[in-house]
């Protein structure tokens, strides 16, 4: 062969090689068994959850000494790509996942039957966990009547006041009912401080930028992003009556609700001089504000959230964290035994409330002491029990796996709404009903076109 001749056949036969190789490789690795560490490995994405679990673990290890359970804490980020990367290509994950409400999305998209976690609905009928566990706490991970994880909190929602302030203004709580009622009470303490034409103090936390406050009045209020059966229905007019009257609550000449960003120093400056009186606090967020604002301590008490209308609920829900079972465990009714162990348990309950503010969905624990001590941050209120009066109140949630996309949606017109309302000086909720039925419509429609692209949620569940 001649030189020139090998040189022309040299990239072929390189390429040939090389891609020979990539196809034994893929081969080898495909039929590899990659050995399962040893022990239940557990997988979750908030070492606070894992420090309480850490309590309970010595225990299982001593009685379970072949299946010692193993904790890993994993980011929210991290935990997703690779459950959802074992689940579809059959990598390995954990026997044991918990997860944020929403992480759900993209478990909850295929098939009921070949979604990743294990079924726990017949279980849970058959053991009575469902009469023990609060009702809805399971909505989250429900989809299509099948249940898929342990719900791990209730997330009542109550408000934390400036009880100094309120009441050296001489504002009794007792008589207020609805939000009207609190706006009504609070409006003497909505003053211009310091003369520089802008108001110092307003009754409510929030901002239409982040929208889990208008989620959380929606639900309160009996609004709702699907049906029962899955199906968008953004555009009902309650939700277009909610978001109009909100948009007169963020912005324009009627607002009420002033920017103090917790999470910043900034915004817990703005905490500290007073400039809103009222912050909607899940049992977490009230539980994040005795460590964060220690100084505070005796300056705030907590009561139910206003009603939307008389009679109406004095509650709503926030967040919200399950753990399941990998349908790839080797031994399901073991990792069931072990789910149980750290979910049920009273000791996890005590330690879950002590450490972080959070009040069990399971039952049996609520008659513990520890929901009873009065808190010194909290002006001495049995913060525990307060909270756990409201949990059998807690709004649904809707378990959709287009739930992100719908509070997408939310936000953005939360955010046009007030726009406009600033704009154009817009204070009666009346005058922007009509364009937040048109903005819902489009978002409706929006939605709908997506969710019909997914085939498999038409199909019927097994």
């Amino acid at each position: 062969m001649s030189l020139r001749r090998l040189r022309r056949r040299l990239p072929r036969t390189g390429l040939g090689v090389m891609l020979a190789l990539a196809v034994l490789t893929s081969a080898a690795m495909l039929f590899e068994r990659i050995p399962r560490p040893a022990g239940l490995q557990v997988w979750a994405f908030d070492p606070g959850h894992v420090d309480v679990y850490r309590l309970l673990v010595p225990g299982w290890n001593r009685r379970h000494p072949d299946h010692p359970l193993a904790l890993n804490v994993l980011t929210g980020s991290a935990l997703q790509t690779r459950m959802m990367s074992g689940f579809l290509a059959g990598t390995p994950v954990a026997d044991l996942l918990e997860i944020e409400r929403t992480l759900t999305g993209p478990v909850f998209a295929g098939p009921v039957d070949e979604i990743g976690f294990v079924d726990l609905t017949d279980r849970l009928q058959r053991e009575g966990l469902l009469d023990q566990i609060n009702a809805a706490s399971f909505s989250p991970w429900t989809t299509r009547g099948h249940i898929f994880g342990l719900p791990h909190d209730v997330h009542p929602v109550m408000l934390a006041y400036r009880s100094d302030l309120v009441e050296a203004a001489g504002i009794d709580v007792t008589r207020i009912e609805t939000w009207d009622d609190y706006f009504r009470a609070m409006r003497p303490l909505m003053r211009d401080l310091d003369g520089d034409g802008r108001i110092d103090c307003y009754p409510l936390n929030g901002t239409y930028a982040n929208p889990s406050t208008a989620e959380v009045i929606l639900l309160q209020a009996g609004g709702t992003f699907f049906t029962a059966d899955g199906s968008a229905e953004l555009d009902s007019e309650i939700n277009a009556e909610i978001l109009a009257r909100l948009a007169t609550w963020f912005a324009g000449p009627a607002r009420v609700i002033g920017d103090a960003n917790f999470g910043t120093v900034s915004g817990q400056q703005l905490l500290h001089s007073g400039f809103v009186i009222g912050i909607i606090a899940p049992d977490f967020f009230a539980g994040s504000m005795t460590t964060t604002l220690p100084d505070m301590a005796g300056r705030f008490k907590l009561m139910p959230l206003p009603a939307w209308k008389p009679g109406g609920r004095r509650t709503s829900v926030q967040g919200g964290t399950m753990m399941g079972i990998a349908r790839s465990t080797p031994d399901v009714d073991l990792a069931w035994a072990a789910l149980k162990e750290l979910y049920l348990s009273p000791v996890g309950a005590e330690h879950l409330f002590r450490d972080r503010g959070i009040v069990t969905p399971v039952k049996a624990n609520w008659n513990q002491p520890v929901f009873d001590e009065p808190s010194p941050f909290f002006c001495g209120q049995p913060v525990g029990r307060l909270y756990l009066r409201l949990a059998p109140e807690v709004p649904l949630r809707p378990s959709s796996p287009y739930y992100t996309q719908a509070t997408t949606y939310l936000g953005n017109i939360a955010n046009q709404l007030a726009t406009l309302a600033d704009r154009e000086g817009i204070a009666e909720p009346a005058r922007l009903l009509p364009r937040a039925r048109a903005l819902l419509a489009a978002a409706q429609r929006d939605l709908q076109a997506q969710m019909r692209r997914n085939t498999f949620l038409a199909r019927p569940a097994r």
